[in-house]
């Protein structure tokens, strides 16, 4: 009964914010046309009167739409809430929108008929193919939550950093694709609701068939399979279904993220407990809130709502939804497990040796070897001398930035005492391009003073944000990776809507998302390595914190070190490091994540000898990755950033997909 009764009161809070939601909409119908000619706009609009052709053909399926992905999102949440037992599953979190996207931004590109018989065809074989990506990362780990997320993470931003290749190289796609991709609820008739309704519904459908098998799998495996339960079966149908929902969404209007993870949890918040009272209670509020969402983003447009994509603007409501909820959440299930930190082999005497040799041929290959029509080529003489002016800003560019987030990983990894924390992964990356985006809104042609120095309060803030929430979850790393994955789902809105509103600077923020070094000249060259050259010293200095603070704030107090001022000097170190080395190559390499495992590897386990050893690994990948961008697709370029991320990604997949 208690349970019944949590159930039926959750109906009142739902009905209410759809009412809300609903006289939203009204409201904004009123304000374009008169209420007494809404019945017969919708029925048959008068071909002569323009207000009633945009009601019948824009507003009233803009609505509808908006509801339709809502709740099919906020369902498809669910199932992945349940069936994996983890309240932080979501097609968001796990990368299955990114990879729904990817394949059509490429099919788009490369191979337009196959959307021909339908886009969701595409999407779903995207979708499904990450789905198993991430299902196979997380098996060896016995489907912790930590790795599920984690591996979500990794793949979702490597998909997101191929798609970015692709619009880069296909520069008349960009606006059109980046308009979408952010999730555009903009309609001219009636054809996405109708191709959407039938589909959810019978999607729908087949999810309430499976209530009572779905109840079980909220409890141990042993419970269900002494039932004659096909566990495993009864998971790959319903995370199929969920799949499904998610491609037929995203294929219609693009990725509209966190509707279907925070949906869920307000539905169990509101009392909602059983999962009969949760699969219809959740849609409803996930509707809801999209329509509410896509209701303000019209007023505040002023008419751009056609430009301005409503899935960025969910992320600016949905992202402190999350942050509000993370304290209440709680894993059901399996407990967290983070992944083993790797261990330090004995130091060898060669290893130094070999970090200088291999980047000096980095360096050396950069320099001296181009490709032209004819092939690979090795400069000297006159040729040499005339590429000189051109090469050797782009290399110190890299080295410099490469260096620099890999002395900020370090420090971040040792300040969480968490091994997968990195610029890339917990969202400060973000914080830059906010900072970059409101420099430009200050100023037309804003000085490097001021874009450095906004770049960096973004990181600051970022990570002063993270240091509080990894204090009051004592340093929990699923914490960590699900703040930062809401500081940068809301942050990331603020660049997206930028790029949407058509600014002309549109395409040189998309250049430095993506990383490239294309523009560097003599003056950032020295810029970058007059940062690195001041601050990577100073983070020497810091050793003795380094090496103690992973031993947990008790034992470092009793050692006598003042953790205020070693994590306030340590924080400021970082942010400045990420800000500069971000503005150089971009917010998304892995470099920051991926050099302080490959130093401690090498058996460079004390902080000093790990802040040189990855400062020296970070600088070989960027300018290996600058070099490979600039030849490997003659006569076009891939920026460095996104090479990075492309070496580095699959790393990150064979480190999270080793056993126990």
């Amino acid at each position: 009964m208690p349970a019944e009764q949590a159930g039926r009161s959750a109906w009142p809070p739902a009905l209410a914010l759809s009412g809300v939601a609903l006289a939203m909409a009204c409201l904004g119908f009123a304000l374009r046309l008169p209420p007494g000619e809404w019945l017969a706009a919708a029925i048959d609009p008068r071909s002569d009167n323009i207000a009633q052709l945009i009601f019948h053909f824009s507003s009233l399926p803009r609505l509808v739409t908006a509801f339709l992905c809502g709740a099919g999102l906020s369902l498809a949440g669910l199932v992945f809430q349940q069936v994996l037992r983890n309240p932080l599953a979501s097609p968001t979190t796990l990368g299955v929108s990114a990879g729904a996207q990817l394949a059509l931004v490429a099919a788009t590109i490369w191979a337009p008929a196959l959307l021909l018989p339908g886009r969701e065809v595409v999407a779903l074989a995207g979708a499904a193919g990450v789905t198993s990506a991430v299902f196979a990362m997380a098996w060896a780990r016995g489907f912790s939550s930590l790795t599920l997320i984690l591996a979500g993470l990794v793949i979702g931003l490597a998909c997101w950093a191929l798609s970015t290749a692709l619009k880069i190289v296909n520069q008349d796609y960009i606006a059109a694709l980046f308009i979408w991709g952010a999730g555009s609820l903009a309609q001219q008739d009636w054809s996405v609701a109708a191709t959407l309704l039938p589909r959810l519904l019978v999607l729908a459908g087949l999810i309430l068939l499976l209530r009572r098998p779905l109840e079980l799998l909220a409890l141990d495996d042993e419970a269900p399979r002494a039932l004659g339960v096909p566990v495993a079966a009864l998971r790959i149908l319903a995370l199929a279904l969920a799949v499904m929902l998610t491609s037929t969404i995203v294929a219609a209007v693009g990725i509209i993220g966190f509707l279907e993870l925070a949906a869920p949890q307000i539905a169990r918040l509101m009392g909602a407990r059983r999962l009969a009272s949760r699969l219809v209670i959740t849609p409803l509020i996930g509707g809801s809130l999209l329509v509410l969402v896509d209701q303000i983003v019209q007023f505040a447009s002023r008419g751009l709502a056609e430009l301005l994509p409503t899935g960025a603007a969910t992320a600016l409501l949905g992202a402190p939804i999350l942050l509000w909820l993370l304290p209440r959440l709680r894993p059901v299930g399996l407990p967290p497990s983070s992944p083993a930190p790797l261990a330090a082999g004995p130091a060898r005497p060669a290893t130094w040796f070999a970090l200088v040799i291999l980047l000096g041929l980095a360096v050396g290959l950069a320099l001296l070897v181009g490709r032209d029509t004819d092939g690979f080529q090795l400069m000297h003489g006159d040729t040499l001398a005339a590429a000189l002016p051109w090469r050797l800003p782009r290399i110190a560019v890299a080295l410099a930035a490469g260096a620099m987030l890999a002395v900020a990983g370090v420090l971040l990894q040792r300040l969480t005492g968490n091994p997968m924390a990195g610029p890339e992964i917990l969202g400060i990356g973000a914080g830059v391009g906010a900072g970059v985006v409101v420099a430009m809104l200050i100023a037309t042609a804003p000085a490097p003073a001021l874009v450095l120095g906004l770049s960096t309060a973004g990181a600051l803030g970022v990570t002063a944000i993270l240091l509080w929430t990894g204090w009051r979850a004592r340093f929990a790393p699923e914490p960590l990776l699900i703040t930062g994955l809401a500081l940068s789902a809301l942050l990331d809105a603020i660049v997206v809507l930028f790029l949407a509103m058509g600014d002309f600077r549109a395409a040189k923020l998309l250049m430095w998302i993506s990383g490239a070094t294309y523009f560097a000249d003599g003056g950032a060259a020295l810029t970058t390595a007059a940062i690195a050259c001041a601050v990577i010293p100073a983070t020497l200095a810091m050793a003795r914190w380094l090496d103690i603070l992973p031993l947990g704030a008790t034992s470092a107090q009793a050692l006598g070190v003042d953790l205020h001022r070693a994590r306030l000097s340590i924080m400021v170190a970082a942010a400045l490091l990420m800000a500069a080395a971000m503005l150089a190559v971009g917010p998304l390499s892995f470099v920051g994540l991926i050099a302080p495992h490959l130093a401690r590897m090498q058996g460079l386990a004390r902080a000093r000898a790990q802040l040189v050893g990855a400062a020296l690994i970070g600088a070989l990948v960027m300018v290996g990755a600058d070099w490979v961008g600039r030849t490997i697709i003659f006569p076009y370029e891939l920026s460095a950033g996104l090479v990075a991320a492309l070496i580095g990604m699959p790393y990150l997949v064979w480190q999270l997909s080793r056993g126990r």
